[in-house]
């Protein structure tokens, strides 16, 4: 299955998008990066750059109809920059109105904020977004990973870099159709 990596130009948190990256991987999927910009991203460790990684394909050039699922790397930077970008927050909630799984990390549940799509469901993220989550309408939960099976998709969601190996065994058992 084609997977999604949505991320901005700079800001993701590179562990947050590596990880998941090569579980889908291993997993025999395959992994896209899409970004708002063509070229190459610009990862970081925490606030120190890190890494640059090429783009596979723009937002606006390509839906989600050519992908089985999203994934959404956190970073604080990356999900700031995608909410105020209207073709990523677009590509987001397509995922949602095409009834396809995504998995956010970390800071990434705030472009799901913005895409409107946390509204009846269970999520977690780092705490920090948690007044943001319930003032969407979400429900927040301190849990490592919590997999919300609420309308016509699954949305997987993680609090941390500390929790990627629950998030990505989750997000792959989710992705294959298999119970949370």
């Amino acid at each position: 299955m084609r997977i999604a990596f949505l991320v901005a130009p700079e800001g993701v948190e590179q562990i947050e998008l590596t990880d998941p990256w090569k579980a889908a991987s291993d997993a025999g999927h395959e992994p896209v990066l899409v970004s708002t910009a063509s070229g190459k991203i610009q990862a970081f460790n925490h606030l120190d750059k890190a890494d640059t990684f090429p783009v596979d394909e723009v937002v606006g050039e390509t839906s989600a109809a050519g992908f089985g699922a999203l994934v959404l790397p956190g970073g604080v930077a990356n999900p700031d920059f995608l909410r105020m970008d209207e073709k990523a927050v677009g590509f987001v909630r397509e995922f949602f109105e095409q009834g396809r799984p995504v998995a956010a990390i970390c800071h990434a549940p705030w472009t799901l904020v913005e895409a409107d799509v946390v509204r009846g469901r269970v999520l977690t993220s780092w705490p920090s977004l948690r007044t943001d989550i319930r003032n969407a309408g979400g429900t927040w939960v301190d849990e490592q990973v919590k997999i919300c099976d609420h309308g016509s998709n699954k949305l997987v969601t993680s609090r941390k870099p500390d929790d990627l190996k629950a998030f990505c065994d989750a997000f792959l058992r989710v992705f294959a159709g298999e119970a949370g």
